[in-house]
């Protein structure tokens, strides 16, 4: 089965303490259900329409487990946190065989 991987591409940070509040949640959440952080920060470099903006990268054992983790309740709860606090694009992926 082919890893997965949740990647975060932040558009822009609008209240840093809301994000500061989703980060307390998220972390232990997406933890909890299996998620690695292979990447948590800001892009060394942007190409094309991209932003150097913050960038997560989080690898799961399959795209099932990462949507399980995005669609748990202590997920959902730092979303609620989150809110008003980024613009984001986050996309589940499936790894290359």
């Amino acid at each position: 089965m082919a890893k997965a991987y949740w990647i975060a591409c932040y558009r822009e940070i609008t209240d840093p303490t809301r994000l500061a509040a989703y980060a307390q949640l998220a972390g232990p959440a997406i933890t909890a259900g299996g998620g690695r952080f292979l990447a948590r920060t800001t892009a060394a470099k942007a190409y094309e329409a991209g932003l150097l903006e913050r960038t997560v990268l989080i690898e799961f054992d399959s795209v099932e487990q990462a949507a399980a983790v995005h669609d748990s309740a202590e997920y959902q709860a730092a979303l609620v946190a989150l809110k008003g606090g980024a613009i984001r694009d986050l996309r589940i992926v499936p790894g290359v065989d």
